[in-house]
C-alpha cells in the first residue's frame, strides 16, 4: 500500500511539473526571442516588478516573517541593489541573433535559448534570487520554472505573481515565469529538474547534488566560508568598517560574508581594537563556550540563532547585558578546527579570528579554513601590499578574491568592481561546480558556429618543433 501511494504521488509530481513545462514552451513559442529588444523590455519588466519601493519593501518584510532569516531593510537594499546591477549588466549585452562577427577567423557566432529553465532557490534569499535567475533565463529568450524553498515558498510565489503580472502588462507571455505549487517538497522539485532543459541551483548542497544526478545539464553553486586577511599594511580603520558592514549586512545570509579574519600579527591588537571600535563584542573564554554549546545542535547549525539579530543571539546564547549592544561577535581561536567548529561556516554574526606570524602563515591559515568549508567560492585581503594579493590569488583554490572590499557587496558584483552582478557563485571544480565565474546570461543561451573557409593557418614543423628539437633532439 505505502509503495502505491509512493508511486501515485510520483506520478501526480510528474503530472504537475510536465503541465507547467508545457505552457512555459507555448510561453517561448510566443515570446520574441529572436528580437533583442523586445527580449531587453522583458528583462527589464522583471527588475520594475521588484525594484519598486513598495514592493521591494513588500518582500523583504514578507521574507522575514516567512523565513525568520535577515533584517527587512537589508532585504530591501538587496532586492533594489542586486536587481538593478543585473539589469545594468544584462542592457549592455548581446544575447539574441548574431553575438559576436570574427570574419578574420571566419566565425559567426550566433546565440540560442538553451529552452525551459529550473530555478532552484534558496530560503536566505526567496525574492531576490528568483528575479535574478528569471531575468538572466529571460535573457537568453527562455521560459523559467521557480523552485522555492519550502521555508521561503510564500515569498518566492508572491514574487513570481509580481514578475508575471509586470510581463503581462508589457505585452509579454506571463508564462514565460512560473513556480511550482504548494506543497513544494524534494520529489516535486526532482520532478522539475528532471523534466526541463537546464537546472540552476543556489542554495543547499544536497539540491546542487540532486540537480547533477538528475539526468538534466545543470548548474551549481558551492558553499561560503569566506576567511579575510587583514595585512601588516591595511589601512585597520577602513577594513574594519567594511568587514563590520559586510558581516552584519542582512545578519550574514549571504554565502559571502566574511567568517573568519586572519590578523597579521604585528597588527593584532590595534586591529581587534578597530574592530571593537565598530560595534564587534570580543568574546572571553567562557563566552566562547556559550557560543559553541549553542550555535551548533546534533551536528548541525542550530536555526533559531542563524541570521539573527544580535541581541535575539546574544540574549538567546546568555551573553552579558555589554554582548547585547553589540553589532557582532568576535571568537578568538588558536588553530583551524574541523567541521562544526569555529572553522566552519556559521550564518551569523559570528566572526572568527586568528593571529598569523607572518603573511605566509596568514594565506596557509586561509588554505585550511577553505578545506574545512568554502574551497571554490572566495577570500579576501586587506592590504597596501598589491603583491600578497597577487600571491593570495596566484596560491588560493577560490574563484574570486578581493581586495580592500566588504566581501559581501562586492562578490556578487559591485559598482566599484569588474564583477558581473548575481546571487549565485560559482566555484569550479574545487567544490565540484560546473562554472567558476559568476552566474550570468551567457549560461542561459547555446551558440551556433557559422563556420567559413579563411586562408589557410598552418605553420610548418619547424615552427612548431623546432625549440624542442633544439632542446631534446628528434
Amino acid at each position: 500500500m505505502m509503495q502505491a501511494k509512493k508511486l501515485q504521488r510520483t506520478a501526480d509530481h510528474r503530472d504537475i511539473v510536465a503541465d507547467l513545462v508545457a505552457r512555459a514552451r507555448e510561453a517561448m513559442a510566443a515570446f520574441r526571442n529572436d528580437d533583442q529588444a523586445a527580449v531587453d523590455d522583458a528583462v527589464t519588466a522583471l527588475a520594475w516588478s521588484i525594484y519598486q519601493p513598495d514592493r521591494a519593501r513588500e518582500l523583504a518584510e514578507l521574507a522575514v516573517a516567512d523565513t525568520g532569516l535577515g533584517k527587512v531593510a537589508d532585504k530591501v537594499t538587496k532586492n533594489t541593489r542586486k536587481t538593478f546591477g543585473t539589469l545594468r549588466d544584462l542592457l549592455r549585452a548581446k544575447s539574441v541573433g548574431v553575438i559576436e562577427d570574427l570574419p578574420e577567423r571566419g566565425l559567426v557566432k550566433y546565440a540560442k535559448p538553451v529552452g525551459v529553465v529550473g530555478a532552484v532557490v534558496p530560503s536566505t534569499n526567496p525574492s531576490a534570487t528568483p528575479v535574478n535567475k528569471a531575468m538572466m533565463a529571460l535573457k537568453g529568450g527562455n521560459a523559467v520554472i521557480i523552485a522555492p524553498s519550502p521555508a521561503g515558498l510564500e515569498t518566492t510565489a508572491r514574487t513570481v505573481a509580481f514578475m508575471r503580472a509586470e510581463l503581462a502588462r508589457a505585452g509579454h507571455p506571463r508564462d514565460l515565469v512560473q513556480v511550482l505549487p504548494a506543497p513544494v517538497s524534494k520529489e516535486l522539485t526532482q520532478a522539475l529538474m528532471g523534466a526541463v532543459d537546464l537546472v540552476v541551483v543556489t542554495g543547499s548542497q544536497n539540491n546542487v547534488r540532486r540537480a547533477y544526478s538528475s539526468g538534466t545539464p545543470a548548474i551549481g553553486v558551492g558553499a561560503g566560508n569566506v576567511p579575510v586577511i587583514v595585512d601588516a599594511s591595511a589601512d585597520l580603520e577602513d577594513a574594519a568598517e567594511k568587514i563590520r558592514a559586510s558581516k552584519v549586512f542582512d545578519n550574514a545570509t549571504s554565502c559571502s560574508s566574511e567568517n573568519a579574519l586572519v590578523i597579521l600579527d604585528e597588527v593584532y591588537d590595534d586591529a581587534m581594537a578597530a574592530l571593537e571600535a565598530v560595534g564587534g563584542y570580543r568574546a572571553g573564554a567562557a563566552d566562547k563556550a556559550l557560543i559553541a554549546g549553542a550555535l551548533w545542535e546534533g551536528g548541525k547549525l542550530n536555526r533559531r540563532l542563524i541570521a539573527k539579530d544580535a541581541a535575539v543571539f546574544a540574549e538567546a546564547v546568555g551573553l552579558p547585558a555589554t554582548a547585547r549592544e553589540a553589532d557582532f561577535f568576535l571568537v578568538e581561536e588558536d588553530e583551524v578546527g574541523g567541521p562544526r567548529s569555529f572553522a566552519d561556516e556559521k550564518l551569523s554574526l559570528v566572526l572568527t579570528v586568528y593571529r598569523a606570524a607572518g603573511f605566509d602563515r596568514a594565506a596557509e591559515t586561509v588554505r585550511q579554513l577553505l578545506n574545512v568549508q568554502g574551497r571554490g567560492h572566495s577570500c579576501g585581503i586587506h592590504t597596501r601590499d598589491a603583491t600578497h594579493a597577487r600571491q593570495l590569488a596566484e596560491g588560493m583554490d577560490v574563484t574570486r578574491v578581493l581586495v580592500n572590499q566588504a566581501h559581501t557587496f562586492g562578490n556578487g558584483g559591485g559598482f566599484d568592481n569588474g564583477l558581473n552582478f548575481t546571487l549565485s557563485m560559482g566555484c569550479g571544480t574545487w567544490a565540484g561546480n560546473s562554472i567558476s565565474e559568476n552566474l550570468n546570461y551567457r549560461h542561459f543561451i547555446n551558440v551556433t558556429h557559422l563556420v567559413t573557409v579563411i586562408p589557410e593557418d598552418k605553420p610548418s614543423e619547424e615552427a612548431l618543433f623546432g625549440a624542442y628539437w633544439a632542446k631534446h633532439g628528434q
